[in-house]
């Protein structure tokens, strides 16, 4: 089977896929019906090591193997008899796995836009689903392995229109922890560093969200709903917002950062189905997202901490 690859500022596939946006529209179901094709797909990857911004540093974060074998690995739980329930809160690639299998007619000769592809595993199960073209995107250096994994499966290539976004719902969380052995060691030390105070870095440190996996044992609080979010209706800026919380503390304990966390749905399949990233949920390569507090808050059982989240 042959394959196209073009990088992303290669201007005969701007030029085809420039109908992408009007694309992602409410599934027919009819379309279940509809035998499977020969699936394709093509890659786009982002090039140049210069100038990187925040946003660089994050995608480049996705270079790493590990955080792609953890993501790929956790295939090896899937269960193949049929769901007990009607959700599903585990492995996160089993259950998109699950989902495209399960549902082709939101597949079958559509588009796919696999955004943020990493190894292109969800790319290829929507390809094997019946997809009619996949547009894989990856902006780590991943995107040339992936590449190579694609050509190895041999997938050829062409287009159809259509689309639909999946997971199309999604909810963001906020608790509290205690956390005070890693904060002595990696944010408190800066204070004294062989006799050197380097506190200008600790301030630092205390900025940037640590992504990380929480032991569900440092939970202080209950967790709050900060934002439900239809992703299949969402426009520019519709990502940016202020929400207000209240934390109840469930033991006396100390607290030493919040931690942010989501949850998915596929609403548009036969049985809902998702997963979450929590710290009470099995780990998924996403983790969750630590925020430091300058000051450590001593709180007890039954006591609230009220704000407002940005």
């Amino acid at each position: 089977a042959n394959i196209r690859f073009r990088d992303a500022d290669d201007k005969e596939i701007a030029s085809n896929s420039s109908n992408l946006d009007d694309s992602i529209v409410a599934v027919d179901k009819a379309s279940e019906y509809v035998s499977m094709g020969e699936p394709d797909v093509s890659f786009f990857g982002c090039d140049g090591e210069d100038d990187k911004t925040s946003a660089d540093y994050y995608f480049d974060s996705y270079s790493h193997f590990g955080i792609h074998e953890v993501s790929v690995q956790q295939l090896g739980h899937l269960n193949l008899v049929s769901f007990l329930s009607t959700y599903l809160w585990n492995d996160s690639a089993s259950t998109y796995q699950n989902v495209i299998y399960r549902n082709k007619f939101l597949f079958q000769n559509k588009v796919v836009l696999d955004v943020g592809a990493g190894t292109g595993i969800l790319s290829l199960f929507c390809a094997k689903a019946g997809a009619a073209h996949v547009y894989a995107v990856e902006c780590s250096h991943m995107a040339d392995m992936a590449k190579q994994i694609v050509e190895t499966n041999g997938l050829p290539d062409g287009e159809v229109d259509d689309g639909v976004v999946l997971p199309d719902e999604a909810s963001l969380y906020l608790t509290a922890i205690e956390d005070a052995e890693y904060k002595d060691d990696k944010i408190e030390f800066w204070n004294n560093v062989y006799g050197f105070d380097m506190s200008c870095i600790k301030k630092q440190a205390m900025m940037e969200p640590l992504v990380d996996t929480v032991d569900q044992k440092q939970i202080v609080t209950n967790c709050h709903l900060l934002n439900t979010m239809d992703i299949s209706k969402m426009v520019p800026g519709d990502a940016s917002f202020t929400a207000p919380f209240k934390l109840i503390a469930e033991r006396d304990d100390y607290i030493h950062a919040f931690v942010a966390y989501f949850d998915v749905s596929f609403t548009k399949c036969h049985k809902l189905m998702g997963f979450s990233t929590g710290p009470r949920s099995r780990a998924t390569h996403w983790k969750q997202t630590v925020l430091y507090l300058e000051d450590v808050l001593t709180i007890c059982e039954g006591e609230t901490i009220i704000g407002s989240m940005t």
